[in-house]
């Protein structure tokens, strides 16, 4: 497929890992907020998978959906009633960039069953863009997902088990202090040692990370694939 601009991967996959890490997460960000925790991170994140499903939304949306709303707390402190308002907003940003038919507004009060109006959204979106410098732009785990996809050439059920994975990560407030690509690369390592696969050295050699630091982020999800 042209979209996928394979003769260009090498320089893609160079841009990406040089721009990783020019917008991290303090993984300790939960310590300044007051009024919120990180089960309501989790309770939040959950039910914007539902949201996402509804809508059918395509899933780097929902990506960068949760990478908006990390990066915002990250630097505002909120108030517990204002938390899904920062849910629905960062989607509403996310849907915009990401989806050729964007939901509306109204979409998002009525799926809040008007706890804001549409007035509140867009006031959250302005702020949620201004305090991100409107810095919308990220590589996703998702994204580097596909981008080691293009080597590795994983049939879709190994995909699909990824996807799973990196979603089942966006929930996990703990699983912030790992970069994307780490993530990404974990969940192809879990897919071959389960599918008992011996391509396990072509993610190692591909993007520089051990077997054993892959493992690592195994146990920390306390999945064992020994």
């Amino acid at each position: 497929q042209p979209q996928f601009a394979d003769e260009y991967i090498d320089e893609i996959f160079e841009h990406l890992k040089e721009t990783e890490f020019n917008f991290t997460i303090n993984p300790l960000y939960m310590k300044t907020q007051f009024d919120i925790n990180e089960k309501m991170r989790a309770i939040l994140i959950d039910w914007l998978v539902e949201v996402h499903l509804k809508f059918k939304l395509l899933q780097e949306t929902l990506f960068l959906t949760v990478n908006l709303i990390d990066r915002y707390l990250n630097k505002k402190t909120i108030m517990r009633n204002k938390l899904q308002l920062v849910g629905v907003s960062a989607m509403l940003i996310a849907c915009k960039y990401e989806e050729i038919y964007a939901p509306e507004v109204r979409d998002f009060v009525y799926i809040t069953d008007k706890a804001y109006t549409k007035q509140e959204i867009f006031a959250m979106e302005v702020d949620i863009l201004r305090i991100l410098d409107y810095n919308v732009t990220v590589c996703s785990s998702f994204r580097y997902l596909e981008v080691f996809n293009r080597y590795l050439k994983m049939d879709e059920k190994a995909i699909m088990f990824c996807s799973y994975l990196l979603e089942l990560f966006l929930v996990e407030y703990k699983m912030i202090k790992y970069n994307p690509s780490l993530l990404a690369a974990s969940t192809i390592y879990i897919t071959l040692k389960i599918t008992k696969q011996d391509d396990v050295k072509k993610i190692t050699e591909l993007i520089g990370y051990s077997e054993d630091l892959l493992k690592h982020i195994n146990l920390a999800l306390e999945i064992d694939v020994t």
